[in-house]
This record gives C-alpha cells, sequence and structure tokens, in this order.
C-alpha cells in the first residue's frame, strides 16, 4: 500500500512581484491576507486582478501572496483557452516558454510577456513524509485516486522541503476530472 497524501485543488490565481503590486494596487499597497493556505507562509489575499487574453477577460481572479521575484498567472487549460491563451504545463517559477497577458487592478495595468501557465501537478511533502513514502525531492511519481471517477495521475513531481507541508495539487480541471472534493486524498505509486 502506498502513502496517501490529502489533495489540495487549485484553482486560477495570481502570484505578482512587488513593484506590480504598487502599480495594480497603489504604491504603498501590501496584500491583505484573506485566509492562509496550507503551505506555510502563504495565503489567498483579499486583492483580485482581471486576466485579459486575447478572446476575453477572466474578472476577479484571487492573488495569492506573499510577492514573488516574478509575476505568475495560474490557470486551468479551460481557463486558458477561454480567453485565447496556449499555456504550456511548467514547474511554478520555470517561465521560460510562456505567453504573457494583461492584469487589470483597480490603480493600474500590467503587461507580462511571460509568466502564464498550466501548473504541472505537484506534491509537497516535509522531509519526514518524503522519507516515510520513500520518495525524494525532485522524483516523479504516479498518484491513484480512488472514487467513482477514480483515475491515476502521472508524471506528478515531488517537492520536498523542512518548509512544506504534505499536500497533492492538482488544478480544477484535473480535481473535477477524478471527482475529487474537500476531503480527497491520492496515493503515491
Amino acid at each position: 500500500m502506498g502513502y496517501k497524501v490529502k489533495i489540495g485543488l487549485s484553482n486560477k490565481h495570481v502570484h505578482l512581484s512587488e513593484d506590480h503590486i504598487k502599480v495594480l494596487f497603489g504604491c504603498s499597497h501590501m496584500l491583505t491576507e484573506a485566509k492562509s493556505l496550507l503551505q506555510p507562509g502563504q495565503y489567498a489575499a483579499e486583492e483580485k486582478v482581471d486576466i485579459v487574453g486575447p478572446k476575453g477577460t477572466l474578472k476577479g481572479v484571487r492573488v495569492l501572496g506573499p510577492a514573488r521575484k516574478d509575476t505568475q498567472v495560474e490557470l486551468s487549460q479551460t481557463d486558458a483557452r477561454a480567453i485565447g491563451i496556449n499555456a504550456p504545463v511548467r514547474e511554478s517559477g520555470k517561465h521560460e516558454g510562456t505567453p504573457g497577458c494583461t492584469l487589470i487592478g483597480p490603480c493600474g495595468t500590467v503587461e507580462i510577456d511571460h509568466g502564464v501557465l498550466l501548473a504541472l501537478r505537484h506534491i509537497h511533502l516535509s522531509l519526514k513524509g518524503a522519507e516515510e513514502a520513500g520518495v525524494k525531492d525532485k522524483d516523479w511519481v504516479s498518484v491513484k485516486v480512488d472514487g467513482e471517477r477514480g483515475v491515476t495521475f502521472h508524471n506528478v513531481l515531488i517537492r520536498a522541503s523542512d518548509s512544506y507541508e504534505n499536500e497533492f495539487h492538482l488544478d480544477t480541471d484535473e480535481g473535477n476530472a477524478a471527482g475529487c472534493g474537500p476531503d480527497s486524498y491520492g496515493e503515491i505509486l
């Protein structure tokens, strides 16, 4: 029997650089935490932006904090197609070869020429969790999700660190396809 890990569904969201926060929300603005996320120090902010692509706009997309070095827009394939962006699957922070978009906030607009991606499915594990699961950072695994619409996800990246809590991140398209809810678990094979 494999190691079980809680599934966290990731809806479309934006990570902003300090400079882009200032343009979009005002020069002295600081992100306001609305809800803490499972990963330590990460949170859903009160702030939202509109994401504009060649074919449309996604209104009121949540910003996640804290600020990042580079702005990154994470969409599901459904959302990306709806606004005409051909976003590739990438690990967070790997922006090479990714398209851009326009971000609109209450105080300004930002054009990014890269940084829109479909997040690579991955598992955050503490070092203890990784040891218990028999994996290490940057390993690739498959994960079985049971249930009425059960599936096995392949090409899942392990991200192991003492700064992580155990959680399997899927985007909403992937989670919906597998029938995942708030209390779903996956089994590392």
